[in-house]
C-alpha cells in the first residue's frame, strides 16, 4: 500500500511539475503575444544595440551604426539616404533621412548617441552587453543612456516607411560616438565636416523624459537648455626647502586658503526663460514651503528667502546659480619637503548667457592672492537656451496629455551637458524629450545594473512616434 502511494505522489508531482512548467510557457508565450507588430521591432532593436558593446576603450561604434544602417536599408531606404561616417576606426555614425514632400520646411533631426560609458562584468550582478527583461524592467549597458532612444527612433522610421507616410519636412536620424567621451564626438565632428548632411529646424535629443515616485507619473520634462562646463586650474609654486626649517610663503597653503575663500562663495541667482518656466510649474506639482519658494523665485524679483531656503537643496541651488567646485587637489613632493608646488582642479557648470571670462575673473576677485594662478584648463563651449516655442511644446504638451492626462510639461536646463550643446552653438535649436519615464529615487545610467521599465520603453515607444510625426507634418 505505502509503494502505490509512493508511486502515485511521484506520478501526481511528475504532473504537477509538466502542469508548472506549461502554464510558465503559456504565460512566456502570452507576454511576447501581447507585444504589437510594431513592439516587437523595436524590442529587437534594443536588444541589438545593447548587445554591441560601443564602450570607448573596447567597443565598436561603427558596427551599432551599421547594424541600424542594415535595418534602415532592409525597410526600403534608398542607399544614398543611409550613410555611416566614421572620423576613425570603431567612431562610426549614421546618418539616414526620410524624405519629405518638399514643402521647403527645414528637416527635422533627430539625434541619439550609440555610444556607452564603461561597464565591467565583475561590477554587474549580469554581463553588461547582454539584454535581459526580468521584473518588468530590461536590463543592460545604455538601455537609459541612450540606446533606447536610438531604437525607437530606427524602429519609428521603419513604422513610418513601412506605412508610406511622406512627411511635409525631411526627418534625418543621427546615431553619433563618443557622446560619453573620447576623441570623436560626433556631433562635433559632423558639424565640421558633413553639416549638410544634419542641418536642421531643430532636434530632439535626449536629456529630458518623465519622472515616477512611488509608482505615480509627476512631470515629463523638456531639455531646452543646459549649463556650460568650464574648468579651471588653481596654482602655486616656490623654491621649497627643508621642511625642518618651515616658511610661512607655503605653496599648500596659499592653494588651501584660496580653496576655502571659494569654499563660502555663492555666486548671484541668475535665471532664464527655461529655468523660471520649470519654478513655475514645479510649485503647482510640490507642496508647502518648497511649493511656496518655488513661486516666489520664479517672480522678476526672486525673494531673497525662497532663494536662500532653496539653495540647500544642491540641484535647486545648481538651476539658480553659476557654480564652482574643486574637484582634484594635488601638491609637494617629499614628506620632509617644503612643497615646490600646489594645484587643485575646480570645476565650474556656468549658466547659458554668462560669460566664462567673467567667470574667471570673479575666481580671481575670490582668491585674491598674487601667488596663485588660475588657468582654464581647455576653452568653454557656451550654447544658448532654446526657446520654448508653441510649435514644439504645444505638440509636446498635448500628446502628454493624450496619453497621460494630468501630468504636467515642465522644461529643464540640464546641470550636466549632452551634444545638444554642439546644436545649439550651430544655431539648431535642441529639445531634450523621450515620453520614457524613469524613478527618480533610481537611476542607474552609468551605474551598476542599468536598467529601463519595459512599460516605459512601449511608452517612449508611442510618444515619440507621435510627436515626431505632429512635428514632421505640422498643421497648415
Amino acid at each position: 500500500m505505502m509503494n502505490r502511494w509512493r508511486a502515485l505522489h511521484r506520478r501526481n508531482g511528475a504532473v504537477a511539475a509538466v502542469l508548472v512548467l506549461w502554464v510558465g510557457l503559456t504565460a512566456r508565450g502570452a507576454t511576447a503575444q501581447t507585444l504589437t507588430r510594431d513592439q516587437q521591432l523595436a524590442r529587437d532593436i534594443f536588444e541589438e544595440l545593447i548587445e554591441i558593446n560601443t564602450t570607448d576603450a573596447s567597443g565598436d561604434n561603427t558596427r551599432a551604426a551599421e547594424a541600424m544602417a542594415a535595418r534602415l536599408l532592409a525597410a526600403g531606404f534608398p542607399r544614398q539616404d543611409v550613410q555611416v561616417l566614421a572620423p576613425a576606426e570603431r567612431k562610426g555614425n549614421l546618418v539616414a533621412r526620410l524624405r519629405g514632400s518638399g514643402s521647403g520646411l527645414e528637416p527635422l533631426l533627430l539625434l541619439a548617441h550609440l555610444d556607452v560609458v564603461e561597464a565591467r562584468r565583475e561590477d554587474w550582478s549580469m554581463d553588461p552587453f547582454t539584454f535581459l527583461e526580468r521584473d518588468g524592467y530590461f536590463y543592460g549597458r545604455g538601455t537609459s543612456d541612450d540606446k533606447a532612444m536610438a531604437a525607437i527612433f530606427v524602429a519609428n522610421l521603419i513604422r513610418m516607411k513601412r506605412d508610406r507616410i511622406v512627411p511635409a519636412r525631411d526627418i534625418i536620424l543621427a546615431l553619433t560616438a563618443d557622446e560619453e567621451g573620447g576623441a570623436h564626438n560626433g556631433v562635433d565632428w559632423l558639424l565640421r565636416n558633413h553639416r549638410p548632411l544634419i542641418q536642421a529646424a531643430y532636434a530632439l535629443n535626449e536629456g529630458g523624459g518623465g519622472q515616477i515616485r512611488s509608482g505615480r507619473r509627476l512631470l515629463n520634462s523638456v531639455q531646452a537648455s543646459e549649463k556650460v562646463y568650464q574648468s579651471f586650474v588653481l596654482e602655486s609654486t616656490n623654491r621649497g626647502g627643508h621642511s625642518s626649517r618651515p616658511e610661512k610663503d607655503n605653496a599648500i597653503y596659499h592653494v588651501a586658503v584660496a580653496l576655502a575663500r571659494l569654499g563660502v562663495y555663492e555666486f548671484p541667482t541668475n535665471l532664464n526663460e527655461v529655468t523660471r518656466t520649470y519654478f513655475e510649474r514645479m510649485s503647482l506639482i510640490e507642496t508647502g514651503q518648497v511649493a511656496a519658494d518655488m513661486k516666489a523665485v520664479a517672480q522678476r524679483i526672486p525673494d531673497l528667502g525662497a532663494v536662500a531656503r532653496l539653495s540647500e537643496h544642491a540641484y535647486y541651488n545648481a538651476l539658480m546659480r553659476t557654480t564652482c567646485v574643486a574637484t582634484l587637489l594635488e601638491g609637494g613632493h617629499a614628506e620632509n619637503a617644503l612643497p615646490q608646488m600646489a594645484r587643485a582642479t575646480v570645476n565650474c557648470r556656468i549658466l547659458p548667457g554668462e560669460d566664462p571670462e567673467e567667470v574667471k575673473r570673479v575666481l580671481q576677485r575670490i582668491v585674491s592672492d598674487e601667488k596663485v594662478t588660475i588657468t582654464a584648463v581647455a576653452a568653454a563651449k557656451p550654447s544658448p537656451p532654446s526657446p520654448l516655442v508653441a510649435e514644439v511644446m504645444g505638440p509636446i504638451e498635448r500628446i502628454t496629455g493624450a496619453m497621460w492626462p494630468g501630468v504636467p510639461v515642465v522644461p529643464i536646463m540640464s546641470t550636466g551637458a549632452t551634444d545638444g550643446l554642439y546644436l545649439r552653438q550651430a544655431g539648431i535649436p535642441v529639445y531634450g524629450v523621450s515620453g520614457i519615464f524613469g524613478d527618480i529615487d533610481d537611476s542607474r545610467a552609468h551605474g551598476r545594473d542599468e536598467r529601463i521599465l519595459v512599460e516605459s520603453f512601449f511608452g517612449g515607444l508611442e510618444f515619440l512616434d507621435r510627436l515626431v510625426r505632429a512635428l514632421s507634418m505640422p498643421a497648415t
